[in-house]
């Protein structure tokens, strides 16, 4: 009887992390329990994928806002200083903004409109037209942006961000200006002392800033970068990645994942015979319909996998097949001609990049459509699954 199921993609339960767990051994007994009470069989090519939550948790990668608060102030000293394009998020951004705040005596905010980075919006797009707001030249004050739009909240939060930010930066006890803007250069007018919150734009405002007069410049990812007084950090992102742990911590973007994913797959060889591929995920890559919101809030979707992720998915448009080279079969003589051409195809191991025969197909990363998958999978609340079992993502048509 033919096969009937492809890809499956399981969220498996594991027990709550904490510092200082014996991560590998928990990862390798949670998928062996589940292959045993879901009966399902360990096979060659399967993956393992591991939040980067349980892994930076494990790891203990914690920073407080005191020690954010000193790194600042050791990089900007008394200087005013600029905080441009930072993400609206309480999860991801508001803690490090307490601390950086903490470090300044006084900020000068700039914030992106009509929307942040990764699809959060400020304001509607289409009442900014109707206002007749140029989001590629107007710089706009805080009154301004008030006469203009009033006090908009967030769709999904109900947070009125501006106000929200605002207020923490005053609370940590540094004075604030808010302005609105989308050239990186605006920031300029007010100080030379800058701290670029960008995530996957960053390198380009560093770049536009530095080229046209800023004296100091850092990144949120220029923060963090080593230990102070005991703290996590990461060496390679800083502060970006981290969510907010506690109202005065947050949970860095774990570090040296490498010798974990390598020695999961080692556990499972050892255990099974079998040689599945392992990855850590963070945030996978995808945009929401409804809020505009792109997912990817992560520096990158998986800072660590085994050699078998390598790369980008190598496929064929059944579809197009069908409708194209074997429009006049039909039935078992459709589905034997284009096993055959998908057979020949993997023989060959010869990219199809640019024939018509992969249009529609996607051809990013396997990590990235992977980890996105198991971003999915896992979700963001209690659902308790940590680490996702995923069986059948290599195979196709003719398995």
């Amino acid at each position: 009887m033919d096969r009937m199921v492809g890809t499956i993609s399981r969220g498996v339960r594991a027990p709550i992390i904490r510092e200082g767990d014996d991560l590998v051994q928990i990862v390798v007994d949670s998928v062996l329990r589940a292959a045993e009470t879901e009966q399902f069989g360990i096979q060659d090519r399967d993956v393992i994928a591991v939040t980067e939550a349980i892994v930076a948790r494990a790891q203990g990668n914690y920073a407080h806002i005191d020690h954010i608060a000193e790194d600042v102030k050791g990089k900007f000293g008394d200087d005013t200083v600029g905080i441009v394009f930072p993400i609206l998020s309480r999860n991801r951004f508001s803690i490090c903004l307490k601390g950086i705040a903490k470090g300044c005596k006084k900020v000068v905010l700039m914030l992106s409109y009509p929307s942040d980075e990764v699809g959060n919006h400020l304001i509607d797009i289409e009442e900014m037209d109707k206002k007749g707001v140029n989001p590629w030249s107007d710089i706009l004050t805080e009154e301004r942006y008030r006469e203009l739009f009033g006090f908009e909240k967030h769709v999904f939060t109900g947070v009125d961000y501006v106000d929200y930010y605002k207020n923490l930066i005053q609370e940590a006890g540094a004075e604030v200006e808010i302005i609105f803007a989308n050239n990186p250069k605006a920031i300029l007018n007010y100080t030379k002392s800058v701290l670029t919150c960008d995530i996957h734009t960053r390198e380009r405002t560093k770049r536009i800033l530095k080229n046209n007069g800023a004296q100091k410049v850092y990144g949120i990812d220029d923060l963090m970068r080593e230990s102070i007084n005991g703290s996590g950090y990461n060496d390679s992102y800083g502060l970006l990645g981290s969510n907010k742990a506690t109202e005065e911590t947050v949970k860095l973007f774990p570090i040296n994942c490498e010798p974990l994913v390598h020695a999961i797959q080692q556990q499972m060889i050892e255990k099974t015979g079998k040689q599945v591929e392992v990855m850590v995920y963070g945030d996978g890559a995808f945009k929401d319909p409804v809020g505009k919101i792109w997912e990817l809030a992560d520096p990158v979707v998986s800072p660590a996998y085994t050699r078998g992720l390598e790369g980008t998915p190598n496929e064929v448009k059944l579809k197009y097949l069908a409708d194209n080279d074997f429009a006049g079969l039909s039935g078992e003589e459709l589905k034997e001609a284009i096993k055959e051409y998908i057979k020949d195809k993997d023989e060959k191991a010869s990219s199809l990049v640019g024939q018509m025969v992969t249009q529609g197909t996607t051809p990013r990363r396997l990590t990235d459509l992977i980890g996105s998958l198991a971003d999915l999978t896992s979700g963001s609340g209690d659902k308790g699954t940590p680490i996702i079992y995923v069986q059948g993502y290599f195979d196709n048509y003719t398995k």
